[in-house]
């Protein structure tokens, strides 16, 4: 059986930093809504720090540490890979990253016909 393709990814720098987070805070997770504003972009929290619910599905994992996005909005993204990456500068959210002057954020690219179909599944809450 071929690999499955992941939903979600981490640039280097991205892993870097969650490496680094992790030093400081333990386990993490990251959850991206469908709000306006910074609520679009991933937030990372301290493992169960913030709270999923029946609206959310888990893309995956990235360097061990769940991704949730709001269901309403994976219906946009679905066709698309997600992309992890940091970029400098101060988000205005309580991500644990921003006091470092970061914040992460999410690109994305267009599956191939032959990844669908070898999507990993998604895991809903």
């Amino acid at each position: 059986m071929a690999n499955l393709v992941p939903r979600i990814t981490v640039t280097a720098a991205a892993a870097d930093l969650i490496a680094q987070l992790q030093a400081l805070h333990g386990a993490l997770m990251f959850h991206q809504s469908g709000g306006c504003c910074d609520g679009s972009q991933p937030m990372c929290f301290a493992a169960g720090e913030f709270l999923t619910g029946s609206n959310d599905v888990c893309l995956g994992e990235v360097c061990g540490c769940a991704f949730y996005m709001a269901a309403d909005q994976f219906a946009y993204w679905q066709h698309m890979q997600l992309i992890l990456d940091v970029t400098p500068g101060r988000g205005s959210s309580f991500s644990l990253e921003i006091p470092l002057g970061v914040r992460f954020l999410t690109r994305s690219r267009l599956f191939t016909d032959e990844e669908v179909q070898l999507l990993m599944p998604l895991q809903v809450e």
